[in-house]
């Protein structure tokens, strides 16, 4: 095993693959090298045996949070982070963790990273365990360097994200051009999808809902992503043209399933258009924003809507509540209903959303007003008399009932 030569590791210190695939030869054993984060780094191949927390390490490109949770719980990660010698880690059988032997990557007194050996039913010797740290030694000096050349990048991926979100950047030319400068490849099309939690985004939920999302890998992958406050902004691209359908049905389910997950702490997810265009992301993005916006304003009529283009008519309401600020309001027939409940203390206008509502049904709308038949019919009568309606016109219906809808749009706290 050559273990007498101290150098054994460093002529691979600046190749942490093949730094892997040498350890592991040595050793004998899988190995996986993370960073301080748990990302997969570089792994070994992992013939004849590994076990299901290493292979779920390496599909996923990090450890899954479940596994890091009993690492902590079970106090590995303590004796890890304050060990400068490898220590032996015991099975943890309800996650898939065989024994291994584990190490931190130390740059100075900061760790930078962790070596992961598994035991493969052959306990270590005092020279294995030599070796292993040995093996951190020759990593420490790449570890680092990677960790800083890898959060430069994402910085960079991130900027180019937001120029992208605000519209600062919107030539097509200029656009993939700088993708290509900081390493992004752009698929065909995407589209903006939105996460709304009810407070600051921490980095813990981050990793949590993006490993929610790995069902959509099917159908979607994610290209990038950014956080805004309370919203974690995520930009999809589907894999092929006819998947959208899909790709609809899973952030459905994602949807459910993140309100079950961060319960009370999620607040919904939406969908912007897909586009072909990277010089319209932000109209995707907007396209998301305004289909939050109203879920937070009519949760009983859209709380289950993810796709931008399912929102129907409530898309124009932001247009029609502009219309009527200009001009000083709803339409007269309302303005006279309004009047008449402030001075007779009546449920006028609000007695015409509910029939309205219900699709002028009066025996449904009666019931969704609790009152009885005839107290509902003569509250008609009034309203065709003060307001000057005619409840036949479909015109002045639809007119009516989207006034209405925009007052209440625009009577909200914005997000």
């Amino acid at each position: 095993m050559c273990q007498d030569q101290d150098d054994i590791f460093e002529p691979y210190s600046d190749n942490l693959e093949l730094l892997a695939e040498k350890i592991s030869d040595v050793l004998g054993r899988p190995v996986t090298i993370e960073d301080a984060n748990h990302r997969l780094v570089a792994y070994s191949s992992h013939e004849p045996e590994t076990d299901a927390a290493r292979l779920a390490t390496i599909v996923g490109r990090r450890v899954p949070d479940q596994i890091i949770g009993s690492l902590w719980r079970d106090g590995v990660m303590p004796r890890l982070l304050e060990s400068e010698a490898p220590i032996r880690v015991a099975p943890i059988q309800e996650v898939g963790l065989s024994g291994r032997v584990a190490t931190a990557i130390r740059s100075g007194s900061r760790v930078v990273g962790f070596i992961w050996v598994l035991e493969a039913e052959k306990p270590f010797s005092d020279q294995e365990m030599a070796l292993v740290a040995k093996a951190a030694q020759a990593a420490r000096t790449k570890m680092a360097r990677w960790q800083l050349q890898r959060h430069k990048e994402e910085e960079a991926h991130r900027d180019f994200f937001w120029q992208l979100l605000t519209g600062h950047l919107s030539n097509e030319t200029l656009i993939r051009d700088k993708a290509q400068r900081i390493g992004i490849t752009l698929p065909p099309q995407f589209h903006v999808v939105v996460l709304q939690f009810a407070a600051e985004v921490k980095e813990s939920w981050q990793r949590q809902a993006l490993e929610k999302c790995a069902p959509l890998s099917a159908n979607s992958r994610i290209v990038l992503r950014a956080i805004n406050k309370n919203q974690l902004i995520l930009l999809f691209a589907p894999l092929t043209s006819d998947t959208m359908d899909g790709v609809t049905s899973q952030l459905g389910l994602l949807q459910q399933n993140l309100r079950t997950f961060f319960s009370p702490h999620f607040l919904g997810l939406a969908s912007g258009c897909l586009y072909s265009e990277y010089g319209r992301l932000e109209d995707s993005y907007r396209e998301a924003l305004l289909l939050l916006e109203v879920k937070q304003r009519f949760p009983k009529e859209t709380g289950d809507h993810v796709m931008y283009g399912d929102l129907g008519y409530y898309r124009y309401l932001p247009r029609i509540w502009e219309e009527l600020q200009q001009h000083g309001g709803a339409g007269s027939q309302l303005a006279r209903l309004r009047a008449y409940d402030q001075e007779h203390h009546s449920e006028l206008v609000h007695t015409l959303e509910v029939f309205l509502a219900h699709d002028s049904n009066a025996k449904t709308a009666a019931e969704a007003l609790h009152v009885h038949a005839n107290t509902l019919n003569y509250r008609l009568k009034r309203i065709t008399e003060i307001g000057r309606i005619d409840l036949t016109s479909m015109e002045q219906k639809v007119t009516l009932y989207l006034e209405l809808k925009a007052e209440r749009f625009g009577g909200s706290n914005a997000l």
